[in-house]
């Protein structure tokens, strides 16, 4: 008897008809024998409606407050699921986060899990009920000898809170499902011959969804690998008469141990990222700290800066510095830096948005040469102008004009050898 996770997003939870669909596959895990937990997120759309609700009562709302009604939406479908999988003749029961229940930080909207308590999880699996988790939520501690309030994880906080109850109840794996049927060596799109991966390591799975790739939140995927929990990403949209969920061909994020070869596979995926700003500082001060007086700001205002290049001094003894935020907080990061101007010292500032950030990862990277070499040289025969670099042990980022986004991931999963001989789907 194994013990699984079943995590559903938001589309599989989109309606009766389909909440009914998921009951009758978690019927089916239960029928073969394994102890079930399924972490639903709400109906798709649901979070955004109730968001709205708190900003139309109030723009300065309670973030206290705001996470009781956004946490809402989680709570109606565990309850609607557990009613259908009642119907079905499968005993189940909702938890609430309070219930379980699953401790977090008091950071209201944006909490992050500490422990979660299975021992009445442990005693109801054993009765064999299916739990019925909301994604998203939790409860803080006690403060001031007051009762803990519901917390909320942040958005893809249901994919987190999968992950977690996984590694609480040491279940076998964790199986996501969703809208696509596997990760993909890039983005089928865009590329109708990219393959669907058997095995991702958790290295690559975490620098892919950090540079783009959107089928999994990078603190689920950082979770599991900390965790050692093995996540499957499979499609929820399959028909009722597919293969069990071990038997589908999904994709498994596992640890480096479990995949044969790392070595022959040079690179395991290409991602696209066009929700990125670049911001030039002309003519900063060329002296010690003055880069410092640029980012410090930026930190302060928990502003995630992600490129950066300085350019050569100039005579003048000042120089250049570059760098890219998120499109979304780039009015943020240019309010922040207009503050600073006079103690920065730059004499002007432009900001684009027409940029993309385009990624190569792969762990063979470690021990082959020449992957930053194929990728400026491919981009460069096509006219593909790079406006910036950077680079981690299985990664190689570049930003570029956003026009050119579709034509650099298509020329370069071909001259990396990624291309299936046909077409996805």
């Amino acid at each position: 008897m194994a013990r699984i996770v079943m995590k559903f997003g938001g589309t599989s939870m989109a309606g009766i008809e389909r909440i009914r669909s998921v009951a009758a596959r978690v019927k089916r895990e239960v029928e073969a024998g394994n102890q079930v937990a399924v972490v639903v997120s709400a109906m798709a759309g649901e979070t955004d409606r109730l968001v709205g609700f708190c900003r139309e009562a109030s723009a300065l709302y309670d973030p206290r407050e705001y996470d009781v009604v956004v946490s809402s939406g989680e709570q109606v479908t565990s309850g609607l699921l557990a009613i259908a999988l009642q119907a079905l003749g499968v005993p189940a029961r909702s938890w609430l986060g309070w219930q379980l229940p699953i401790h977090t930080s008091d950071a209201f909207s944006r909490a992050r899990i500490g422990t979660i308590d299975t021992a009445a999880l442990d005693e109801s699996l054993a009765r064999g009920e299916v739990a019925v988790i909301p994604g998203f939520q939790g409860v803080a501690d006690e403060a001031d000898g007051r009762p803990g309030r519901i917390t909320t994880l942040g958005r893809g906080g249901s994919d987190t809170s999968a992950v977690a109850v996984a590694a609480a109840m040491k279940a076998e794996r964790c199986d996501i499902y969703t809208d696509v049927d596997g990760v993909y060596t890039t983005d089928p799109r865009i590329v109708p011959r990219a393959r669907k991966l058997a095995r991702v390591t958790y290295e690559e799975m975490l620098e892919l969804a950090s540079v783009g790739a959107k089928v999994l939140q990078t603190r689920s995927v950082g979770l599991a690998m900390k965790e050692n929990v093995r996540v499957q990403v499979l499609s929820s949209f399959t028909g009722e008469d597919a293969p069990m969920a071990d038997t589908l061909p999904g994709t498994m994020i596992v640890g480096e141990e479990e995949i044969e070869d790392v070595e022959r596979q040079l690179i395991t995926g290409i991602a696209h990222d066009k929700n990125e700003a670049k911001i030039t500082l002309a003519a900063v001060p060329d002296r010690p700290g003055s880069v410092a007086s640029v980012f410090a700001p930026l930190a302060e205002a928990g502003i995630n800066v992600d490129m950066i290049v300085q350019n050569i001094a100039h005579s003048t003894g000042s120089t250049d510095v570059t760098f890219t935020v998120p499109s979304a907080d780039l009015a943020r990061s240019l309010d922040v830096l207009g503050q600073a101007k006079a103690t920065i010292g730059y004499e002007k500032l432009v900001h684009d948005t027409r940029v993309a950030k385009i990624s190569v990862v792969g762990v063979g990277m470690r021990s082959h040469a020449g992957v930053a070499s194929t990728m400026f040289t491919t981009l460069g025969e096509r006219g593909i102008n790079i406006q910036a670099i950077t680079t981690s042990e299985i990664k190689v980022s570049v930003l570029i004009e956003e026009d050119y986004t579709e034509l650099a991931v298509r020329v370069l999963h071909t001259a990396y050898g990624l291309d299936a001989e046909t077409a996805a789907g």
